[in-house]
């Protein structure tokens, strides 16, 4: 096996009530899961991309097929996901360069909006994103299905930030289909420690 299914870094009810026990277990042991296998059969049938990482398979997506594409992005996308939330513990507030980036792009009560939008606004299943390159400048952004900004192809390259899942699965029995406000409630769960861990390493 190429790629194993990353554990979650905190309890299956860590995130409640912003998500709750049973999504967290249908969405990490299910779905997350089954994007990590079917990856794995992509990667097994084609010999060039043994003993790459994900990030270089994302990075040359645009040449591969739909099975690799669609799983890779769930396999990455998900352990990015999983990471950028944490428990009580592991939330707090923006702070350091990421927090000044934040200020110059208008502030976070912009920011959050800006992101809801681009999320409430993707038809269908897909991904909103913060986003950022070597200028340290925030973009928001939004992908369909497992896409992401790392992909070569991608419409709005960067390295992530923030990403929130608004496939119907990560929010569903919760909030049903109300997806503006499971966007909403989202930010009362982001790891902002490990945000700005991911814009300073972007921005060097």
């Amino acid at each position: 096996m190429a790629f194993e299914l990353p554990p979650l870094p905190y309890a299956y009810n860590a995130l409640e009530p912003t998500i709750n026990e049973e999504t967290m277990k249908f969405h990490h042991d299910k779905h997350h899961a089954a994007y990590t296998a079917k990856l794995n059969e992509g990667v097994a049938a084609d010999p060039k991309l043994e003993g790459k990482s994900i990030e270089e398979i994302l990075g040359m997506i645009s040449s591969l097929p739909p099975l690799v594409r669609n799983n890779g992005g769930g396999y990455w996308n998900h352990d990015f996901f999983w990471k950028i939330m944490g428990d009580k513990d592991n939330r707090g507030a923006p702070s350091g360069k990421l927090a000044e980036a934040i200020e110059a792009y208008g502030g976070l009560d912009k920011l959050k909006e800006d992101f809801n939008t681009k999320g409430a606004g993707q038809f269908g299943s897909g991904w909103a994103w913060v986003i950022t390159d070597s200028s340290g400048a925030l973009k928001v952004a939004s992908t369909p299905n497992q896409d992401n900004p790392l992909m070569d192809d991608a419409k709005d390259k960067g390295t992530p930030i923030l990403g929130n899942d608004v496939w119907e699965h990560a929010y569903y029995l919760t909030y049903r289909n109300d997806r503006p406000g499971y966007l909403k409630a989202w930010w009362d769960v982001v790891n902002w420690d490990e945000a700005g861990r991911r814009y300073d390493a972007a921005v060097g």
